[in-house]
């Protein structure tokens, strides 16, 4: 009895250190049995508390009166499966008549308390199942991104979900995205988990870094084209747009318009090509956008002009050409000038770290999701990488990317730096490897080789 005491002591204690240090660890050992249990013990009461049952049908109300057996309880939505996962556990139900899935997502935080979990959030996977994920501690405080991941062209994972999920960064779904946070958001840490998703996929990268190139340059090996100043910036823009014309022209000269080849092989963007006709897809990074639209002088502001010009016809026609645009800025309103909110529009993806106003909040999730911009402008500062990601269809998510220093960063660029394409419409703004001076790429200089 003793050495059962003992014993049964030794693991409570071990128990209890693991979930304050290693909750992850705490989870996978005791925390998935044990809220599985209290799933399955308590669901019937809880939906009932939580008025997610529906009484029960006619027939079976006369079928007790006829039989003079006791009235049927209500029914709550029935299990189909319950799945644990390395964060909690994923519920799928099916809904009775006369539910909607709104009914669980309003009663979310109910059953949180209820089932004694972090977190819950829900999503319809067709016509009457709902999906449930609930969370067993904080995925976000320390970020481990899954050993697997699913992996396809054009598709990276760069953060983690508040319900476990992998966040992913899908270009080919939504092909261009802003990216706000104020100064030491975590708005740098998420650029480069993107680079470093994006490093071993046969794709071109272009850099926009008006910070004398202190973010990007860094990773020159894996770029294509770089510009460090608003000068360089508009001229790579506008090849870019030369580029863009071109693949177009490619793309018409391939889609064999003709009555004998079926609608499905007729090219209408770079991925309906053959593979050795494809172009190479471009990823743009811009660094800080606001750097791009201000401006003190006339020649300036022509200057600005052309940049912005640029930036939204990429915006509206990069895509079926394989250009797709990343832009970042502390700082994103209608104050920065004509054409702004025109490039805004274009931008399907929206993720926003802490801000320090609301304006901007409102100019990144304004028009897709109002709800969410509460929710920004609430970051706590301490918690630096905390975002809110959204899109056009009105959804968002809480996500964190997991901390990566630049010189992981830098290290996985060089590890990948033989997969850089050599595009000759950007020659002129490649940037070399050797001195920190040579990184700089000039619009004057001559081309030179990685």
């Amino acid at each position: 009895m003793t050495a059962f005491t003992v014993a049964l002591v030794l693991v409570v204690a071990a128990a209890g250190l693991l979930r304050w240090r290693r909750p992850a660890w705490y989870w996978l050992a005791f925390g998935v049995t044990l809220a599985a249990l209290r799933v399955l013990v308590r669901y019937r009461s809880v939906m009932d508390a939580c008025g997610l049952t529906v009484p029960p049908a006619r027939w079976r109300l006369s079928l007790a009166r006829a039989t003079n057996r006791p009235i049927p309880e209500p029914r709550p939505p029935r299990i189909r499966r319950l799945r644990p996962t390395r964060t909690g556990l994923v519920l799928r139900l099916k809904l009775r008549p006369g539910q909607d899935v709104f009914d669980i997502a309003a009663a979310s935080d109910r059953l949180r308390h209820s089932f004694s979990m972090f977190g819950v959030t829900s999503r319809e996977v067709r016509s009457g199942v709902v999906e449930v994920r609930m969370t067993g501690y904080d995925v976000l405080k320390r970020v481990q991104m899954p050993a697997e991941t699913e992996t396809r062209a054009m598709r990276v994972p760069v953060a983690l979900r508040e319900d476990g999920s992998v966040h992913y960064r899908d270009y080919r779904a939504i092909p261009h995205a802003l990216t706000l946070g104020a100064t030491e958001s975590g708005k740098s840490v998420y650029q480069r988990n993107l680079v470093a998703g994006l490093a071993p996929l046969d794709v071109a990268l272009v850099g926009i870094d008006c910070k004398q190139g202190v973010e990007l340059f860094p990773l020159a090996r894996r770029f294509s084209a770089l510009a460090d100043s608003p000068d360089t910036a508009a001229e790579l823009l506008d090849a870019l747009v030369a580029r863009m014309a071109d693949v177009y022209r490619l793309i018409r000269t391939q889609q064999r318009i003709t009555v004998d080849v079926p609608d499905a092989e007729i090219a209408a963007d770079i991925w309906d090509l053959p593979d050795e006709l494809r172009p190479t897809p471009v990823v743009v990074l811009v660094d800080e956008v606001a750097e791009l639209a201000l401006y003190a002088t006339k020649e300036e502001e022509r200057r600005r002009d052309r940049i912005i010009t640029a930036l939204v016809r990429l915006a509206q026609l990069g895509r079926a050409a394989g250009i797709y645009l990343e832009i970042c800025g502390q700082r994103f309103g209608s104050e920065l000038g004509k054409g702004i909110t025109m490039l805004r529009a274009q931008l399907t993806g929206r993720t926003a770290h802490r801000l320090n106003d609301e304006t901007s909040a409102n100019m990144a999730f304004g028009d897709i999701a109002p709800d969410a911009v509460l929710a920004a402008i609430q970051i706590p500062a301490e918690l630096r990488g905390l975002a809110i990601a959204g899109d056009a269809s009105g959804g968002w998510h809480r996500i964190r990317a997991p901390h990566t220093s630049l010189r992981q960063a830098v290290n996985l660029c060089n590890r990948y730096a033989d997969r850089t394409p050599d595009l000759p419409e950007l020659a002129l703004f490649r940037p070399t490897t050797g001195t920190a001076t040579e990184l700089v790429p000039s619009a004057k200089a001559s081309p030179a080789t990685a």
